[in-house]
């Protein structure tokens, strides 16, 4: 069976390591059976070193046979730049099923390319809602899922959401491959001490923040409150900044930020997850950090109006706060003063890579 698997942004990267990583173990298991080949497929969505290739080179990714270098630009000049790229890596492999990960532009593209081609697609992340439409992820999410044959659900939630839409056949829940990876790279992603020694900051004594999304960095007026948030936490505030952000905030005239404020490059998977056991809070826009916060017992303020991960609020480790200063200080100061119970386990039991490839060898054969 040979999957063809489409990625192009960081999520997707840590995602796809970690079916890749399985897939040899995978085989061995199944010596004389139907085995798995991969193919990978990088759209370039995200194509400098320091969202791109250091991943590559820190998970064991293989190397992508085709990679088409689509870079930045508006969602439909990259979207149709991936599907021209995407058809012809798929006529040329010709594989059983496309795999794609999550909620980006390069999820999108790889689903509706395999589907026009007739190509069976499976979707890992499946079933997410945050039910605000003004997202592009949302469409993405939603769009993929109703072209996919198979809907690998990270959690409950995510397999009533696709009932709710009428989306039973080929749901499967798995797990969380995220969690896989956590467990995975954790142990070998050091203590990050040389980051905080750098920057003179001692482990549980500093806030942790990320903001990439576009409804956050596109709005300038939004991106000066976060700012200005940040500088009235009390604690120093360390922020890896995405391009897009820092591009944003150069657009937006923050060229000052507020005392208390350390703006470093992106870092990589190892170091984030170090950063963020560290941290004594953490605050975001990102759904895959929000997690890491729930699962390394961090308190957790979202930067948007809603979430997908619903468990995380629901567990009491993560509070939805929007943009607005005043409501972000008075979220952050509430997560500080509060220990919630210990997390659960509604992620998973760090197996969802192997329930994902038995499925598929088990029902995705070679196509006619």
């Amino acid at each position: 069976m040979k999957l063809l698997t489409v990625v192009g942004a960081r999520p997707q990267f840590i995602k796809a390591a970690v079916i890749s990583r399985t897939i040899p173990l995978f085989n061995s298991r199944r010596a004389g059976h139907r085995l798995v080949q991969e193919v990978l497929v990088h759209t370039g969505q995200h194509y400098d070193d320091e969202m791109s290739e250091i991943f590559f080179r820190e998970l064991g990714i293989p190397a992508p046979a085709h990679h088409l270098g689509v870079g930045s630009g508006p969602h439909g000049q990259q979207t149709g730049r991936m599907l021209e790229g995407l058809e012809r890596a798929m006529e040329k492999e010709a594989p059983d099923i496309v795999l794609v990960y999550g909620d980006t532009n390069s999820t999108l593209a790889g689903g509706l390319a395999a589907v026009k081609l007739h190509i069976p697609v499976a979707h890992v992340e499946a079933g997410l809602r945050s039910y605000n439409r003004a997202m592009a992820e949302e469409i993405n999410r939603v769009a993929v899922d109703h072209l996919s044959t198979w809907l690998f659900c990270p959690t409950t939630q995510a397999v009533k959401n696709l009932g709710c839409e009428g989306l039973v056949t080929g749901v499967h829940h798995v797990g969380d491959v995220m969690y896989d990876s956590l467990r995975y790279n954790l142990a070998r992603s050091g203590a990050g001490a040389h980051l905080l020694s750098e920057l003179g900051l001692r482990p549980n004594d500093y806030a942790l923040a990320t903001i990439h999304r576009a409804e956050t960095t596109d709005r300038p007026e939004i991106l000066r409150e976060l700012v200005h948030a940040f500088g009235q936490l009390g604690l120093p505030v360390l922020l890896p900044l995405h391009p897009r952000t820092r591009s944003a905030m150069r657009q937006a005239g923050i060229a000052l930020p507020p005392s208390g404020l350390r703006l470093i490059p992106p870092v990589s998977y190892h170091d984030m997850l170090s950063l963020e056991r560290q941290a004594k809070l953490i605050l975001t826009d990102s759904g895959g950090v929000q997690k890491e916060a729930f699962w390394l017992g961090r308190p957790c303020v979202t930067l948007r109006g809603e979430t997908e991960w619903v468990e995380t609020v629901d567990a009491g480790w993560n509070r939805i706060a929007g943009t607005d200063a005043e409501e972000v200080v008075a979220a952050a100061r509430a997560a500080l003063g509060e220990q919630p119970s210990a997390p659960g386990q509604p992620y998973g039991d760090g197996h969802a890579a192997e329930r994902i490839l038995e499925v598929l060898a088990v029902h995705g054969g070679p196509r006619g």
